[in-house]
């Protein structure tokens, strides 16, 4: 099973991954997790992403597309897959097309989140009062400001992928609003 889960921070994809990931046997792969062991690894694009981000530039998609090859292929991939943050834009995505045509495979589904991004705001609100309530420490981007900004983000060049893989009819909505049970539920009926 290869899956890719869309939506902006904070619908619930980290929380469904891990739930299928657990249910199927099958890793999650988060691209910063990918870039941060091709590095530790030094592996040999691992050396090349290394030395663009000491440079202090963003790593290119030719390199993060290497990364996410190689990891394709390792041994606990042979089930399947969940892509959480890959692709982010529709290069991404073409290159993703054309990496697993390359080896034989194909995406299972596109799983997109659709969620109130005002209804996200107030629930990361309500999530860092609780998470300091409890005399827990909060990330520093964890404020309605950022989270703002990293939903804008989204919108301009993640969102675009919605209307790409709508057309490739590989995309299947889930109301992310709704509860975990229910969400999970929801994905469930699509793999089936």
């Amino acid at each position: 099973m290869r899956l890719i889960f869309l939506g902006p921070p904070g619908a619930g994809k980290g929380t469904q991954a891990k739930l299928l990931t657990e249910r199927y046997g099958i890793p999650q792969l988060s691209t910063g997790d990918m870039l941060r062991a091709a590095v530790a690894q030094a592996t040999e694009v691992g050396k090349r992403a290394k030395a663009v981000m000491d440079a202090g530039q963003l790593v290119s998609d030719e390199i993060v597309n290497e990364i996410v090859s190689d990891r394709i292929d390792a041994p606990d991939c042979a089930k399947g897959f969940i892509l959480d943050g890959y692709p982010r834009t529709v290069p991404q995505a073409k290159a993703l097309d054309r990496m697993l045509e390359e080896k034989g495979l194909k995406l299972d589904a596109v799983i997109e989140l659709k969620v109130d991004e005002a209804a996200l705001v107030r629930r990361m609100e309500n999530r860092v009062a609780e998470t300091i309530a409890a005399g827990g420490s909060v990330r520093s981007d964890d404020n309605p400001e950022a989270f703002k900004r990293r939903l804008t983000e989204y919108r301009e060049k993640t969102a675009p992928l919605s209307e790409y893989y709508a057309g490739t009819g590989q995309l299947k909505a889930v109301d992310g609003m709704a509860d975990v049970d229910t969400v999970t539920a929801e994905i469930e009926k699509i793999l089936a």
